[in-house]
């Protein structure tokens, strides 16, 4: 796959990343059709699959049940070799009833701790990418919290090298073009609220990453790979699987790719 540049980090990553969220939850999730989480040694082989594919961008949060602690476990020996992504914000558990939920914090003292935790978790000293994960109150989590200010300062300590936000409004992450180094938004032929964003986010140099580029597995895989590789600004297409033939998939289109019309666009 040939590197895209991610904004104006001076990183580069590869057009389709691995998001590692089916690596460690599989409980209180928005995909359609269930599925098993994969054994440690599962684990191990699709993240070492993925990076010996040419996929430089590994995409967690402490959100996502054990992806972080797997990660560190089968990956740290390879830190070098792929940008690491992760979020603040947004944890996960099981409440008083059983049922697993979200708990969201964004205050100055929540954001330290969770890095803390991820950095430990992560087996690293820092990680490339740190984003908040939104809740859907974008504007407000940026307005009101400490979030931003909290994630801009630990990037001048340098635990996080770029910093930015997971969001799900379009005038929530046109507000972090402001002062963010990266945005993550949802694109894809169902969605495509967040282009003008995006064309904004490449003029100023902020880099974009998608998420959901598959609609959640509603799209025909290919298909949706180049829909989202030809949106605008984007530097990478965050795909969560657990299944190391996918994985072989989503980077044959992404390598197949040309500039152009997607079929996914043509028919839109």
């Amino acid at each position: 796959m040939t590197p895209r540049p991610l904004g104006r980090t001076g990183l580069s990553v590869s057009p389709v990343s691995f998001g590692a969220f089916k690596i460690g939850r599989n409980r209180g999730t928005k995909y359609p059709t269930p599925y098993p989480l994969p054994t440690d040694a599962e684990a191990e082989g699709l993240l070492n699959a993925a990076l010996d594919a040419g996929v430089t961008l590994i995409d967690t949060a402490p959100a996502y049940g054990a992806s972080e602690a797997r990660i560190g476990r089968f990956l740290s020996h390879r830190r070098d070799e792929f940008t690491l992504c992760t979020k603040v914000g947004e944890r996960w558990g099981l409440g008083p009833s059983g049922e697993s939920e979200s708990r969201y914090d964004f205050s100055r003292t929540a954001v330290f701790a969770s890095v803390v935790r991820s950095l430990r978790t992560l087996k690293t000293d820092a990680v490339d990418l740190l984003l908040i994960h939104s809740d859907g109150r974008d504007a407000y989590v940026q307005n009101e919290t400490d979030a931003v200010e909290t994630l801009l300062d630990l990037k001048r300590r340098g635990l996080a090298r770029y910093v930015g936000l997971s969001g799900k409004r379009p005038s929530g992450c046109a507000q972090a073009l402001k002062w963010a180094d990266v945005v993550m938004v949802e694109y894809h032929a169902e969605d495509t609220s967040h282009a003008a964003v995006m064309v904004e986010a490449e003029h100023r140099g902020v880099g974009v990453l998608v998420k959901k580029a598959l609609a959640a597995g509603r799209h025909d895989p290919a298909a949706a790979v180049r829909f989202g590789l030809d949106g605008p600004g984007v530097s990478s297409l965050v795909i969560g699987t657990a299944s190391a033939a996918n994985l072989r998939a989503n980077v044959a289109a992404a390598k197949a790719w040309r500039p152009g019309k997607s079929l996914l666009r043509a028919a839109a």
